[in-house]
């Protein structure tokens, strides 16, 4: 049985099919997938209120992971959601119960008056309202029953949800960036490397575990649902491999400094014009002006991710 879920398009940095949250309702009971930040609290409640389910009946709230995108608005949401748990990975729970580092690490990149306009407030949610989720464990929702996944490669603490029921999965960053915008012309996916924790082989085995599970659909954060789920996964493992090889090259060759940043830099504007190009977005401005922060996030992650390796290295 394919189960309705409702897609909430966040409107993320104010922009229209970007990032969205979930909702799924099974006996009368509800679970949110994703909160994005505190700004979509707001759409998420009015989401729930046109299906007709109130606030009580609301039991999980499932965060993939803590980066602000996915997970900054969860202290928030659980405030107006007296019943709800929130399920995240085990090394995730620790930034929720206190986000404190998170905002820290986030200023020091943004600064406040950007933070303050991105992500507004992060607010911490009680250490009791919290429960971290091991690697294949389950919980129901009614008589659904909902299984977590650690997926690392795009971050450590991250997890997707699956939902045999409903024959889908809620991959958050694992399966790639999927923007409904970029679907005209076949399947456009590409993966997510921003910092701190990318690795390739981490990623390409998410990958694999995910497609493995056979579902019919997925639903990435970044966003709607998608149902080319073998598409998808070919043109992932695809770019993590030239991506892999370019931070085993950067690392080999000694590169460092400003060239690491530009020699990433340009990869990864190089790798999304491609799949740009070869889908007939090659000269469309909307489209490109919609992978431009992805590209340059994209960089960095792999940046860090050679700087990380040497560190490791001593």
């Amino acid at each position: 049985m394919t189960a309705p879920v409702v897609t909430i398009d966040t409107e993320y940095t104010g922009e229209h099919g970007v990032a969205a949250c979930y909702l799924i309702e099974d006996g009368g009971r509800a679970a949110f997938v994703e909160t994005n930040t505190v700004r979509a609290v707001p759409r998420l409640l009015g989401a729930l209120a046109e299906t007709g389910l109130t606030p009580e009946q609301v039991d999980l709230v499932l965060v993939t992971h803590a980066h602000l995108d996915h997970a900054g608005g969860a202290g928030e949401l659980v405030r107006h959601l007296p019943n709800a748990v929130v399920m995240t990975h085990p090394k995730a729970a620790p930034h929720l119960i206190d986000p404190s580092r998170i905002r820290a690490g986030a200023t020091e990149v943004y600064g406040e008056a950007r933070f303050a306009e991105l992500y507004g407030e992060l607010v911490p949610i009680p250490a009791e309202r919290v429960r971290s989720m091991a690697d294949g464990e389950e919980v129901r929702l009614a008589d659904r029953p909902l299984r977590f996944l650690h997926t690392r490669g795009h971050a450590n603490h991250h997890l997707v949800v699956h939902d045999p029921l409903g024959d889908a999965v809620f991959t958050g960053d694992a399966f790639g960036i999927v923007y409904p915008y970029l679907q005209r012309n076949g399947t456009l996916a590409f993966p997510s490397t921003t910092p701190t924790d990318f690795d390739a082989d981490a990623a390409l085995a998410s990958v694999d575990r995910i497609a493995a599970l056979g579902t019919a659909r997925v639903f990435p954060t970044h966003m709607a649902e998608q149902r080319d789920v073998a598409g998808i996964a070919d043109a992932l493992r695809r770019q993590l491999r030239v991506l892999g090889e370019a931070v085993d090259r950067a690392d080999r060759e000694g590169i460092d400094g400003d060239a690491l940043d530009a020699f990433f830099g340009r990869l990864c504007a190089e790798v999304l014009d491609a799949e740009l190009a070869s889908h007939g977005f090659g000269d469309d401005p909307v489209a490109r002006k919609l992978v431009a922060l992805d590209a340059e996030l994209n960089g960095q992650g792999l940046a860090f991710a050679v700087r990380k390796r040497r560190f490791k290295r001593g």
